[in-house]
């Protein structure tokens, strides 16, 4: 049976202690996962269900726009491993594609929930308000971004659908689609049931296969390595990866989506691979790997440096969550952490290659120049100088996100960036999610002039939460990397006085930033004003760039 606090509830929250639920038992799984929020905006088809969340031990998180809930609810699941969201019909699904969409094409487990019209109410086929075209339109829409999907439309199989689907979330970290119909929420239970017990296990003889494959490669290559990425993040498999390094004494590289997986101080860390993009040190070290252990990687053109990397697939050994490639062959239903530590204890004595470089991107300090104007390079050495490791980096797209992968992440700072699927917009909401997920930790959010304008009035509910975010809006006047790539008027934005923005919320900090003397000023301002948001405008000249950037361009420029 389900579990016993999976009750009858009615509309207005009140509990009938015999029979459980659809609404009750979702709501009672998305518990026991561990769900402390869900983030989302009511409407009247989902009502009931938001009435029976509010009454349980899950907190209800109220946005200004459902495509922000999306982006705060992708962020706070990859801080915390799992997020949801919840929104009516159309109207308000629909607006949440984009930025789900980000979460499927990053392997962000995040779980839409949403109301529909009642079964009772779709007689003769009436057009309700917000449906578009069929009752089915916005699941079949769905269903292109989520690893898994249902309608809860029959309570004799609703309770295995909502668990096939929580299944599919965690067992793939990307997105799922619950739907129900309103007259569904209350629906009872009608058959015996009991959750899963688990995910299941790896094929022991494709593991053993691949492990002994795997084992040959590394113990016959001369300059073994490792190039970590997003998935050990999403598993949570931080502390294997840094357990197999150290044994072996491999050095791990990150991609740009892997970015903090391993303090980027640590003896053994080799830098960030990005291509072009990347330093080039960093890309001719992992390039003359002899053999490649490639851990939870996607190989995405920002990854690559808009492919401009060299990676030779007959030296790689490639395992993700989905599949396991070594040279040429594929192992299926072999999971990525029962790789990583089958390997681990296989107690493996390889051989050392050159230690990595570990060049100081920045230099060793850094000292105003008081009256000289702010450029993308000087900030972006500044804000290295401030992390430390209670803070959480949260970059939007474009320089925002060139520039910050220069920065030195610890052991324990987290840096969270679209830095594949590249929606602007994310990284205010995304501040949202990941306070909410980990008060503990500050959020340093780098966001563009444009990026800003999109969905900078979630500010209200970091105000309304009580976060206490640093942001620095790169105030460039327009779209510099759509500049780098193709200069025109449709660039251009309208210019705001966004230090002016905290007098709309009656809260916040906002500072004007021109010159190094300012910017140094502002930053210290802003990490004294704790109790509050401190957003920092900080203006930049428009065809300037960062260091990132201008790699780019150079390699390009090779070769175009």
């Amino acid at each position: 049976m389900a579990t016993s606090t999976a009750l009858d509830t009615a509309r207005d929250g009140t509990k009938d202690p015999d029979v459980p639920t659809v609404g009750q038992y979702l709501i009672d799984r998305l518990h026991a996962l561990g769900l402390k929020h869900i983030f989302g905006i009511p409407g009247d088809y989902v009502l009931t269900l938001y009435k029976m969340i509010e009454a349980s031990p899950i907190e209800l998180v109220g946005v200004t726009r459902e495509d922000n809930a999306g982006f705060a609810a992708d962020a706070y699941a990859r801080v915390s491993g799992l997020s949801c969201v919840c929104v009516t019909y159309c109207a308000g699904g629909l607006s949440l594609c984009n930025s789900i969409a980000g979460a499927y094409a990053e392997k962000s487990p995040v779980i839409v929930l949403s109301g529909s019209p009642g079964l009772s109410e779709r007689v003769r086929n009436p057009l309700l308000h917000h449906k578009v075209k069929g009752f089915e339109t916005q699941f079949e829409v769905f269903e292109k971004i989520t690893v898994a999907s249902a309608v809860l439309s029959d309570p004799i199989t609703a309770f295995g659908e909502i668990d096939r689907v929580l299944e599919a979330a965690l067992r793939y970290k990307r997105p799922v689609y619950l739907e129900i119909p309103r007259d569904m929420v209350l629906a009872k239970q009608v058959a015996p049931h009991r959750p899963p017990a688990g995910l299941p296990p790896s094929d022991p003889d494709a593991l053993r296969e691949a492990l002994d494959e795997t084992v040959a490669m590394l113990t016959a290559a001369k300059r073994p390595m490792i190039l970590a990425d997003v998935e050990i993040h999403r598993f949570g498999l931080q502390d294997e990866l840094l357990a197999l390094a150290e044994q072996t004494g491999m050095p791990i590289a990150t991609t740009i989506l892997g970015k903090s997986v391993i303090s980027e101080g640590h003896p053994l860390f080799a830098g960030v691979y990005e291509g072009a993009m990347g330093r080039a040190e960093v890309a001719e070290y992992v390039e003359q790997a002899d053999c490649l252990l490639m851990l939870g990687c996607f190989m995405t053109d920002i990854n690559l440096g808009i492919f401009t990397a060299k990676l030779d697939p007959s030296r790689c050994i490639d395992a993700t969550s989905e599949d396991l490639r070594i040279r040429y062959h594929h192992y299926s239903d072999v999971r990525l952490d029962d790789f990583l530590r089958g390997l681990t204890a296989r107690s493996l004595t390889l051989a050392k290659g050159p230690p990595p470089p570990h060049p100081n991107q920045f230099g060793s300090t850094w000292v105003a120049d008081n009256n000289a104007p702010v450029t993308t390079g000087r900030l972006f050495a500044r804000l290295n100088r401030l992390l430390d490791k209670s803070m959480t980096v949260i970059a939007d797209i474009g320089d925002s996100l060139f520039g910050a992968a220069d920065l030195s992440m610890g052991r324990e700072t987290e840096f969270i960036s679209p830095a594949y699927y590249t929606s602007m917009g994310f990284a205010i909401p995304a501040a949202l999610g990941a306070g909410m997920a980990n008060p503990g930790s500050r959020a340093l959010v780098i966001v563009g002039d444009g990026a800003f304008q999109m969905t900078g009035m979630e500010l209200s509910t970091i105000v309304r939460q009580g976060l206490n975010p640093i942001i620095i809006v790169l105030n460039n006047h327009g779209y510099t990397t759509e500049r780098f790539l193709l200069e025109g008027p449709f660039n251009d934005i309208q210019e705001w006085a966004f230090h002016k923005i905290p007098e709309v919320f009656g809260s916040g900090l906002g500072l004007e930033v021109r010159t190094e003397g300012e910017l140094d000023a502002a930053l210290e301002q802003a990490v004294a004003n704790t109790s509050s948001f401190s957003l920092l405008n900080v203006h930049l000249d428009k065809y300037d760039r960062s260091p990132a950037l201008e790699r780019l361009a150079l390699r390009l420029s090779q070769i175009v």
